[in-house]
């Protein structure tokens, strides 16, 4: 996080993927602006200058609804040093790698996915929600290219929660994107 990695969380439910992204929220500058992105107010940002979004469900006619994607891209023009978003889990995901892409380093997500390969898959998916015609290799390159680490949660069978892996991008071969873990938990 100090590094200014793009970082994507990934994990099942009740993995504890928020309260693992609060935790690594703690270690942003209190000099940088923070914009969150989320459905429900989960995040606890401590720092001075956070610039809190959050989406809104249509009225009971249907409109007014507010979604993740409207906000990520009104989010750009409030000058934000960093972007976390609250959870990635539809077509927002484009405009979040293109966000990663832009100069916004450091920026933090959630995803849900049981491995570090399943959460690139899961983007790859996502993405392809948003843009009909772009082509997988585009999209993966989009994604080897903004997303620095994949932090792996999980949920043990005893009920306590682990980092499981930490696993970095490391780029494209041929058209496969390439990972290499860099820490993997061992139960033993």
């Amino acid at each position: 996080v100090k590094a200014k990695m793009n970082v994507i969380i990934a994990g099942g439910t009740g993995a504890g993927k928020t309260t693992l992204l609060n935790a690594l929220s703690s270690f942003i500058s209190p000099k940088e602006r923070i914009v969150t992105i989320e459905d429900a107010a989960e995040l606890q940002l401590k720092q001075p200058h956070v610039a809190r979004l959050e989406t809104r469900p249509p009225n009971l006619e249907g409109h007014g609804a507010v979604r993740q994607r409207e906000l990520l891209v009104n989010s750009l023009r409030m000058r934000p040093d960093r972007i976390v978003v609250g959870e990635c889990r539809g077509e927002e995901a484009l405009d979040m790698l293109q966000a990663m892409n832009t100069g916004h380093d450091g920026s933090l997500t959630t995803v849900h996915a049981n491995s570090p390969r399943d959460a690139v898959s899961r983007l790859e998916v996502m993405v392809s929600l948003a843009n009909a015609n772009m082509q997988l290799v585009s999209i993966r390159q989009q994604i080897a290219a903004a997303v620095h680490l994949l932090v792996q949660a999980s949920r043990l069978s005893d009920g306590s929660r682990r980092v499981m892996s930490i696993t970095e991008v490391t780029g494209m071969e041929g058209e496969v994107i390439t990972l290499q873990d860099l820490f993997v938990f061992e139960k033993r």
